[in-house]
Order: structure tokens, then C-alpha cells, then sequence
């Protein structure tokens, strides 16, 4: 066979888009090693690639990266760092359904901007009810509005009189007056809080609360200096924090399929679990397991659809286009990749199924590509080469034990020879399904005739600071790929995406290899 000349050679025959590629490689089951990405000409520098993804209209991102609903990974304080890092953690459930709704509260309430629905306090309380109530209720402030008995703002009462000295004073004669305080109309806030309330204390020198009230003195809402000093400070930061349109945080948090000792689905106990997550605020809901094609999961994401039409819903994992389908008919709106690929992870030996990680995600991508909705790759992660890889194929990645060593994940230190570690464990692990995971791979821990089926593992990660430390050189390393691919958004980096397979050889080279590695500590 004659050579090409090089007037004939075409380099895209060489390097190929992800429908021929996979198309050319459907004998083969692909992941992140097995593959490269061919750089392409840029006109952008990396530090301006967005990272700005979506999970459905109502949710963006300012990372496309979620912290797993795995109880060693997301509690509220990851949410909380996640999110002021620009992405999303996913609160699990392998706890009471009351703890779960508080912790979304704490992360929605964390810096808020315009604090709705503050708490108050009525004008005849002594100062020590107010200290007795500070004990009970294990308030970390001590500012208070306070209200008449017609429920409107009469004043506020300042934590330089909420003292054991003054507990024999009334509230009332101790709070300033609504004739002394600052308040604002909400009309004249809710279009930008934060703009607002920044003006009002740059020209109001001293003063640390500005109060929200309507057009009958009804207080709506609290904007505190220290809060929108903290959110001006976040501005400057390369990772820009993920806010709803109330400039809360945004947190998710995963819903089991909550049964009935008949094995049907408890409608009225899931609306009110949901119900109480909304009126929290929650952003998305995840209806987690570990096959997520299946009737269970299709019936408990109709059901949340049906009572909470506007609310995002996150549903999985499955690994293929007609999953994918199934889950968007039924009202998700981000589908979730992966079953098996993960590091605790052990389905694939246990069940003998899964799909490896690469071509699982591109079948998905035409299921949603068909049904417009977005896609997640979970599982299987070890560097940012490999988010970038995912990126190329879906909206967002879920990391779990990249995350699980932080100090903000869940879970007591545990010193072994002079070095920090965490457990880290898979939700399909014989601990957590006999804590409550067990639904999520279809076994029941009251089934007391045969024993739970493991399908993870329990392991140790070592501590590597916080999540922000973690995340920033993730998300270079995402932007140096989106640089070397001329991609200036991740749903250009789709388009703009070319493969390649490499050997083992081939991944060999990819890393460092044939020196001895210095490594530098202050």
C-alpha cells in the first residue's frame, strides 16, 4: 500500500472527535488512562478559561465540581467550602432525616448577604430571658430585632447590653429605638443586597446592621457589616463562591427512596423530608443508588418532580444513553455517571458489572445530548487530567476521596506514625449500608435471614489540608487543559475536544519517569 503524500495527510483522521473516536473504539471499554487529548491552536490564556457549568437553569456553578454524598466525604462543612469555592457539595443521608435538613440550614445561613427571616425577640423579655434563651438555644450572637406585639420591628437589641450585669432590664428599655436604628425599604434592596447594603455602610461610618423591612414596618430580612465585607474580600478570590439569587450558598443533599414495610414507595414521609429540604432552601436533590435505571428510582424522582416542580433534581448512577433517558422522562435534571470506577469501590468485582469510566460517559452524553439535560461523572478521579478528560464528555465531576483526606470532611483525626489520616469509606461498605446506605444497593439491613453484600471498601486517607487548598490547583489544572485545547468554556472544551488511545507505554510517558524526584519543604 502506497504511503500518503503529505498534501493528503489530514490530521483530524489521526486525532478524532468523541463520536468517531468511540465509534472507532466500541470493541473497547475505555477510562482515563486509556486515552489522551490533542492540543489544538489557542487565543486564550488558561487563568481566563471559565469554569462556569450548570446542573439545570436554575443551578450554575462557578466550578464544575461536586463533593460526593459519601457521610466520610460531605457533611455541611465541606457543603460550606465546597460552595465558597465556586461548586457544590452533596450532603448524604446515612443520617436522621431533621440532622440532614439542619445542615442544609447551616450552610445556607453561612455569610449570607441579606439574612431572611432573622431572629427575634418581643419587647417584653427581661435581658436575662435573652441570656437564658442565648444558652438554650446555643446562639453564637448576641444582636437581636426586636418586635412589638403586632409582631413589627420596634428596635434592635445590641450585644453591648446583652450582659449577666443588665439581666434585671427590660428589653425595652435597653434596645435602641426603631426611631434610632437604619432601616431600608426591601424594595429599594432585594434588586442587588449587596450593592446596597455596601453603599449604606460606606456612607453610615459605624454602623454594623442595616435592617430590611416592608411597606408596614414588618422586618423582612438583616444585612450585617461583617458579611458583606467577608463576600466583597470573596470577589478578589480566583475561586469565585457559588450563591443563589439570595446570595446564599448553594448545597445539595441526596433523598433515599423512603419505603413502607409493604416495599412501596412512603409518598407522604419523601414530601415531607423534600418539602422540609425546600423550605431550607436546598438547591438540588439527589436520588442516590448505585443502579439508577431501575423503577424505584424512576418512581421516587416522578414523585419529587410532581410536588416540587421548580426544584433541581439529580438522579443515578447509570452508565448508558437509555438510563440516561429513562431518568430525564422522569424529571431529572442532571443524570449521575459511574458504577464501579470509584477507589472503594467494589461493584464490578462483586456484581460483575459496570462499564469503564471514559465510555460510559460518552453513551451517556448522547442520551443527554437527545433529552437536553446534563450529566456528572462520578467516580474514578485521581488527578485533574482526568477531570479534564470527564469535562469532555459531562457538566461536572463528583469527587470522593480526593476530597475524603480534607480537613472539612466528616470524621474524627486518627494519628499513625506521626502522620494524620481520615476513614474513608464506600457507601456500599458493610458499615455504612448497616448504618442506612443499604437502599442505595437495593438490600434491606432488617433482613435478618442473610448478610448484607458488601460492594466497597473501608480505607484510611491521609490528611492534605483544606478543601480550598485542595480544589485551587484542580482547577488550574483544568484551565491549563482547557489552554492547551483553545477551549475558553467547558462546553466549548466539548467541541474542541480530540482524542487519542495510548499504550501502557504511552501512560508510562505521561508521567514523571527516569529521575529521582526533589522535593522542597519550608
Amino acid at each position: 500500500m502506497a504511503s500518503l503524500s503529505s498534501n493528503d495527510f489530514n490530521e483530524d483522521n489521526y486525532y478524532l472527535g468523541s463520536d468517531d473516536f468511540f465509534t472507532a473504539q466500541r470493541d473497547n471499554a475505555l477510562t482515563y488512562d486509556d486515552v489522551s487529548l490533542a492540543t489544538n491552536y489557542t487565543e486564550i490564556l488558561p487563568r481566563n478559561a471559565s469554569l462556569a457549568t450548570s446542573l439545570s437553569d436554575r443551578l450554575k456553578l462557578n466550578l464544575p465540581i461536586l463533593s460526593s454524598d459519601m457521610d466520610t466525604v460531605t457533611e455541611y462543612q465541606m457543603a460550606i467550602h465546597m460552595a465558597l469555592s465556586g461548586g457544590m457539595g452533596i450532603i448524604h443521608y446515612n443520617m436522621p432525616y431533621r440532622e440532614q435538613v439542619s445542615q442544609v440550614t447551616r450552610v445556607k445561613y453561612h455569610i449570607n448577604g441579606l439574612l431572611p427571616n432573622p431572629i427575634t425577640i418581643p419587647d417584653h423579655l427581661m435581658i436575662g430571658d435573652v441570656l437564658s434563651l442565648i444558652e438554650e438555644k446555643g446562639y453564637k450572637f448576641r444582636t437581636f430585632p426586636v418586635v412589638d406585639e403586632t409582631k413589627r420591628l420596634a428596635g434592635l437589641l445590641s450585644s453591648r447590653v446583652v450582659k449577666e450585669r443588665y439581666s434585671g432590664l427590660a428589653v425595652k428599655d435597653a434596645m435602641d429605638s426603631i426611631e434610632q436604628v437604619h432601616t431600608m425599604n426591601q424594595k429599594d434592596v432585594l434588586h442587588d443586597p449587596i450593592t446596597v447594603a455596601d453603599a449604606f455602610f460606606s456612607k453610615h461610618i459605624g454602623i454594623n446592621k442595616l435592617l430590611v423591612v416592608d411597606d408596614d414596618r414588618f422586618l423582612k430580612g438583616i444585612v450585617s457589616l461583617s458579611d458583606i465585607e467577608r463576600i466583597n474580600a470573596e470577589s478578589q478570590s480566583v475561586l469565585k463562591p457559588a450563591r443563589d439569587s439570595d446570595f446564599r450558598l448553594v448545597v445539595g443533599a441526596a433523598i433515599s427512596a423512603i419505603r413502607k414495610p409493604d416495599g412501596t414507595l412512603d409518598h407522604d414521609a419523601i414530601a415531607k423530608h423534600v418539602g422540609n429540604l425546600v423550605t431550607e432552601k436546598v438547591d438540588a436533590v439527589a436520588v442516590s443508588t448505585a443502579h439508577g435505571h431501575s423503577a424505584g428510582v424512576g418512581e421516587t424522582v416522578k414523585f419529587v418532580r410532581s410536588q416540587f416542580p421548580d426544584l433541581t433534581i439529580i438522579a443515578g448512577n447509570v452508565t448508558s444513553a437509555s438510563g440516561v433517558e429513562y431518568l430525564a422522562d422522569c424529571g431529572a435534571n442532571a443524570i449521575k455517571i459511574g458504577q464501579g470506577p470509584g477507589s472503594i469501590c467494589t461493584t464490578r468485582i462483586v456484581a460483575g458489572v459496570g462499564i469503564p469510566q471514559l465510555t460510559a460517559l460518552y453513551v451517556a452524553s448522547q442520551g443527554a445530548k437527545k433529552k437536553g439535560v446534563r450529566i456528572i461523572a462520578d467516580g474514578g478521579i485521581t488527578k485533574s487530567g482526568d477531570m479534564v478528560k470527564a469535562l469532555t464528555l459531562s457538566d461536572a465531576v463528583i469527587l470522593g476521596g480526593m476530597l475524603a483526606g480534607c480537613r472539612e470532611a466528616p470524621g474524627e483525626l486518627i494519628e499513625i506514625n506521626g502522620k494524620l489520616y481520615k476513614s474513608y469509606r464506600g457507601m456500599g461498605s458493610l458499615s455504612a449500608m448497616e448504618k442506612g446506605s443499604a437502599s442505595r444497593y437495593g438490600q434491606d439491613k432488617k433482613d435478618t435471614t442473610r448478610k448484607l453484600t458488601a460492594e466497597g471498601i473501608e480505607g484510611m486517607k491521609e490528611v492534605q489540608g483544606t478543601v480550598a487548598e485542595t480544589l485551587a490547583p484542580m482547577a488550574g489544572g483544568i484551565q491549563a487543559g482547557m489552554g492547551y485545547l483553545g477551549a475558553a468554556t467547558v462546553p466549548e472544551l466539548k467541541r474542541k475536544a480530540r482524542f487519542v488511545r495510548i499504550s501502557g507505554a504511552g501512560m508510562v510517558e505521561s508521567a514523571p519517569h527516569d529521575v529521582i524526584e526533589v522535593s522542597k519543604r519550608g
